[in-house]
């Protein structure tokens, strides 16, 4: 915001003053001058920068560090994932399943002690479900935070698991066919983002989304090309552990 400075200019007079003398005229007396006082400068205006006060987790796996800030606006994820953080729930938890140019995902509570091979995804079912946050601004872009579900018609999270999106470049012929079996459009912003980094724009609308990745999104990548078996399950454990950055 501009400021407004108005500067102000002081006139002076001169003023000659005459007496007369009935015989003699005095010289006339000159008025000293007082010079203006400069206006003051004015004072310099700075921006301020917003703040981002987003709560920030810090997540270390066998494959390196990702972190991600969590939104605002959506609070019940958000403060549910940092209880969680808080108790160490995910500590030595596996991403235990994972697809290239798709997602990775982990959270299943019984995966901590899972023998070899053992089929996962269906931990945390007796944890109460979250009610979904899903929000137009929010979209599948690649490196965003979502809570995983079953198929529940309420579109109920998962307490505990979640996923974090790879994803691939998308077409306009491709976004068409979503909006149009979805039922919604895309803002111009979302659909260059989706031609520029892509992501997975099918489960739009259908998932909660509640942060994104702000470091380490080639760790996505990484671990989402590591050999896997039945299930999609990582041959090779990769576990994580999560705490919350100050």
């Amino acid at each position: 915001m501009k400021g407004k400075f108005t500067l102000l200019l002081c006139a002076c007079t001169i003023s000659l003053f005459s007496l007369e003398a009935q015989t003699k005229k005095a010289p006339a007396k000159k008025t000293s001058v007082k010079k203006a006082a400069p206006a003051p400068r004015p004072s310099t205006l700075r921006t301020t920068k917003a703040i981002d006060k987003s709560v920030r987790i810090k997540i270390t796996t066998d494959s390196g560090i990702i972190i991600v800030k969590l939104y605002d606006s959506t609070p019940i994820h958000r403060d549910n994932f940092v209880k969680l953080v808080k108790e160490g729930f995910y500590d030595s938890l596996m991403f235990h399943r994972v697809i290239p140019q798709f997602m990775i995902q982990g959270g299943d509570p019984t995966s901590k002690y899972a023998e070899p091979a053992a089929l996962l995804g269906n931990g945390g079912d007796n944890m109460e479900r979250l009610t979904a946050e899903i929000k137009p601004q929010y979209f599948h872009k690649r490196g965003v935070l979502a809570a995983a579900r079953d198929g529940n018609p309420e579109k109920k999270s998962s307490a505990c698991q979640f996923y974090l999106v790879e994803g691939k470049i998308r077409s306009d012929e491709e976004l068409n066919m979503i909006e149009l079996q979805g039922g919604f459009k895309y803002t111009p912003e979302q659909r260059e983002i989706y031609k520029k980094i892509g992501g997975t724009p099918h489960l739009d609308m259908k998932y909660t989304v509640f942060g994104e990745v702000i470091e380490g999104l080639d760790i996505i990548s990484k671990i989402s090309r590591v050999p896997t078996g039945r299930g999609d399950r990582p041959i090779g454990d990769i576990r994580m552990k999560m705490e919350i950055l100050k």
